[in-house]
């Protein structure tokens, strides 16, 4: 059992949705515009906004754009109105998990954080990350990603007590994924494929509405621990594996502490203690409903989770002025 933590506060958990609430409305006035970098933009100077405003010294421990070079709120940086004298705080956030699916007005949009007592969320470096996933309910140890995909769907589908033809697989449709998609479809199991939207992606395998049993394959490290502290508080199995694909990767690695290239981290190693998550939508889809504007009002749907009860809370939102901080 997870001990509640005396430093995050009960009154950080609906801090952080009006934290994701910030950015998913301001990136929301940009959506099917075909402006990645200025729906990204709009949300990291929400969110950063909205952070600065709360009592406490935070430390963006996983932040954005160190890859892309899009608007960043970068790893290492001190947010927070309480610098020296607050509570320590890790971050781990991405104001606007899908900004091809914003700019296109896809589905699966989202501003996403997650927080922990300082030294909880794995530091990872901006790379790719292998990862595999399960929801709650089966055997420590049903997955492994030591083994094969097919290994593993048998071994869900053996959990689970059916054939693994009726297992169904979400994967990001990637040109990386192609060998990945080719064993899944030979072993006749279903395949989820999502443009983009890792971090929902994971998340939907704790719910049994959306049918995705396992999610597989290569994202960014930074939505993998940002996923792994929404399983810590919902439930579920997670392995991640970072991916290096030249000596650039691998210094960066270096630089932030990782010596084992091949490890294999586990679901607390990612996010330990007592975590809070938190999401808000910002187009629909499977997990949250994005954003609505509508005559003198704008509405959101939230979702704030924390480790050390287990509560998930679905929080709507009616915000009678337009807002770009607060609400």
């Amino acid at each position: 059992m997870v001990t509640a933590s005396h430093t995050l506060d009960r009154v950080l958990v609906l801090e952080m949705v009006r934290v994701t609430e910030a950015a998913a409305v301001a990136a929301s006035k940009l959506i099917g515009r075909g402006d990645e970098r200025a729906a990204d933009q709009a949300a990291v100077e929400a969110m950063r906004d909205a952070l600065n405003q709360l009592e406490f010294d935070g430390t963006i421990v996983i932040g954005e754009g160190e890859r892309d070079e899009a608007p960043m709120l970068f790893i290492g940086e001190k947010v927070g109105a309480a610098q020296g004298t607050g509570p320590r705080i890790d971050i781990a956030l991405d104001p606007l998990e899908g900004t091809t699916i914003t700019a296109k007005a896809g589905p699966n949009a989202m501003a996403v954080l997650a927080i922990g007592e300082q030294g909880c969320l794995l530091n990872a470096p901006d790379v790719y990350m292998e990862k595999l996933a399960i929801g709650p309910g089966y055997p420590q140890g049903t997955i492994d990603l030591a083994k094969s995909p097919a290994d593993n769907v048998r071994s869900v589908a053996a959990a689970k007590g059916v054939q693994p033809s009726d297992i169904i697989v979400c994967v990001l449709d990637r040109p990386r994924h192609e060998k990945l998609i080719a064993e899944l479809r030979g072993l006749g199991c279903g395949i989820m494929l999502i443009p983009d939207g890792d971090v929902a992606g994971v998340i939907a395998v704790s719910d049994p509405d959306t049918t995705i049993d396992i999610y597989m394959g290569q994202g960014g490290a930074p939505e993998g621990v940002l996923a792994a502290a929404a399983l810590r508080c919902i439930g579920g199995q997670f392995q991640g594996r970072l991916i290096f694909r030249n000596a650039d990767e691998r210094a960066r690695a270096a630089k932030w502490g990782v010596e084992d290239l091949d490890r294999i981290y586990q679901l607390e190693e990612l996010a330990k203690g007592d975590v809070i998550f938190a999401a808000t939508g910002v187009t629909d889809g499977s997990l949250l409903e994005g954003v609505r504007r509508r005559k003198g009002c704008i509405t959101t749907e939230s979702v704030v989770m924390r480790a050390s009860t287990g509560t998930v809370r679905r929080v709507r939102g009616e915000h009678r002025r337009d807002f770009s901080t607060r609400g």
